[in-house]
């Protein structure tokens, strides 16, 4: 039995030149869309990024991490650089935008041609299995285009999802430097109290010895001096756990990398360095509200939606707000000053009722996500300000009072008016005053580091801060 295939393999042959070559001249580089993250963790001004493919790479980044760490007080800045240079947790995530790429590149390689000839049976099934590898293969060809637009926006939301992986590390590197100088700032505070508390505790021996001091008053020194001693070991455990939890997150290990971090966290600045714009900034710059954009436009070029037909705010979807059309003209009312906008498709002829579901479930989601964003912005600006105030108050206020109380115990003390011991609690009360004041100003520094998440958020999939904070 003779077949002749001569006109199917040369037709594959032309659905095989239809290949996309721009598109995969985009995406077939080894670091495909990493300059779009480097680009975005620049507006974020969070630091610089570096994705690594070889052991060459990655060796280098371990020497230059162990460069900048070995030895030396590190600044946050510092920190973060690292984070970005050596976290191999990070450097798994980029892994996902090299697979998007790939993807892209895939589908826009167009149909493989292939012919599957079996000459076993009748002429009839031979050329039923050329017609349906033929039917296959142009069907591939003719929804190349449309799959390698969707597989090209889902390549855009990969460098989204690692832009937010990149700033949440940033963000979170950043959050535990402050808690770790923070405490161990607290713990220096508290061994300060210590040194008060043992000399109150010695002076009631002494004293004790002489008769001059009852039982009741020696024990009374004695477990205040107890407690202080709990209270320092419990300050240094969690200075060294604090600075633990920051090595991890600059990928290095403290047995093989020395590094220390400063005694004390910077003063405040005197006006919060927060935006009063945030909620503005927030739905300009989030990535996960851009990335939701992006999934509507893929399911709208998935399902073959027709164009853009009215754009409403998030506000106005959360509320159930209608949107009048009059004259084949869209009027939407302004609800607020500050309006994220999403875009909705025709889908009154859309024939799939799963193609409109999932349409309006993302715009839905993407609504929520905007209201969060906003939520998240207000929230932050509240506690930026709030927490600065409070901190201000510590220091111009309650610490410049402290300072006047041992100033005046001082002198009724020389003048034999006063007793050591109430020169003592008086001391150990100022000591307890600075640690207050430094915990109020660690609060600030926290809430300020939580203004960048606020502002630029993170993608779907991307791992933010989801451990709380440890007082």
């Amino acid at each position: 039995m003779k077949v002749r295939v001569i006109a199917p393999v040369a037709v594959l042959g032309l659905l095989a030149a239809c290949a996309d070559t721009a598109t995969i001249g985009r995406v077939s580089a080894p670091r495909a869309g990493f300059a779009a993250v480097q680009a975005q963790t620049g507006k974020a001004n969070v630091g610089t990024p570096a994705w690594q493919l070889s052991t060459a790479e990655i060796a280098a980044a371990e020497a230059q991490s162990k460069g900048l760490l070995s030895g030396k007080t590190i600044s946050a800045e510092t920190a973060v650089k690292v984070a970005l240079l050596n976290n191999r947790g990070l450097q798994a995530s980029y892994a996902e935008l090299g697979l998007a790429a790939a993807d892209v590149w895939e589908t826009a390689l167009g149909p493989v041609p292939s012919v599957g000839v079996s000459v076993s049976g009748l002429a009839g099934d031979v050329s039923r299995t050329l017609e349906a590898t033929l039917l296959t293969a142009v069907l591939d060809a003719v929804t190349a285009k449309p799959r390698t637009k969707v597989a090209e926006l889902h390549f855009r939301q990969a460098q989204l999802a690692a832009a937010g992986e990149t700033i949440a590390l940033a963000v979170e590197t950043r959050r535990a430097w402050i808690e770790a100088v923070a405490a161990f700032e607290a713990a220096s505070l508290t061994a300060r109290t210590q040194n008060a508390a043992n000399a109150a505790s010695e002076l009631a021996t002494e004293l004790g010895r002489t008769g001059a001091l009852g039982a009741a008053d020696q024990a009374r020194e004695h477990a205040f001096t107890a407690e202080v001693a709990a209270e320092l070991a419990d300050a240094r455990l969690e200075a060294q756990l604090a600075k633990e939890r920051l090595a991890r997150l600059l990928g290095v290990s403290l047995g093989q990398v020395t590094f220390y971090v400063p005694d004390a966290l910077p003063g405040l600045p005197g006006t919060p360095r927060s935006r009063n714009d945030i909620e503005r900034l927030a739905l300009q710059n989030r990535l996960d509200l851009a990335s939701g954009r992006l999934e509507l436009e893929a399911i709208a070029a998935d399902y073959r939606l027709k164009g853009q037909t009215r754009a409403v705010s998030d506000v106005a979807i959360m509320a159930g707000a209608e949107v009048e059309r009059e004259g084949g003209e869209t009027e939407v009312s302004p609800v607020l000053e500050v309006e994220f906008e999403i875009p909705l498709y025709d889908t009154s002829k859309l024939t799939s009722r799963r193609g409109a579901l999932t349409y309006l479930k993302a715009a839905n989601s993407l609504a929520q996500t905007a209201t969060d964003a906003r939520a998240d912005a207000r929230m932050a600006h509240m506690a930026v300000t709030g927490k600065h105030a409070v901190a201000r108050h510590w220091r111009d206020a309650v610490l410049p009072l402290r300072r006047t109380i041992d100033t005046e115990a001082l002198k009724t003390y020389n003048g034999m008016i006063s007793s050591t011991f109430e020169l003592l609690e008086d001391a150990r009360d100022g000591l307890e005053a600075q640690l207050g004041a430094a915990e109020a100003k660690r609060d600030y520094w926290l809430a300020e580091t939580e203004v960048t998440a606020a502002i630029w958020g993170s993608a779907p999939g991307v791992g933010g801060d989801e451990e709380g904070e440890e007082e």
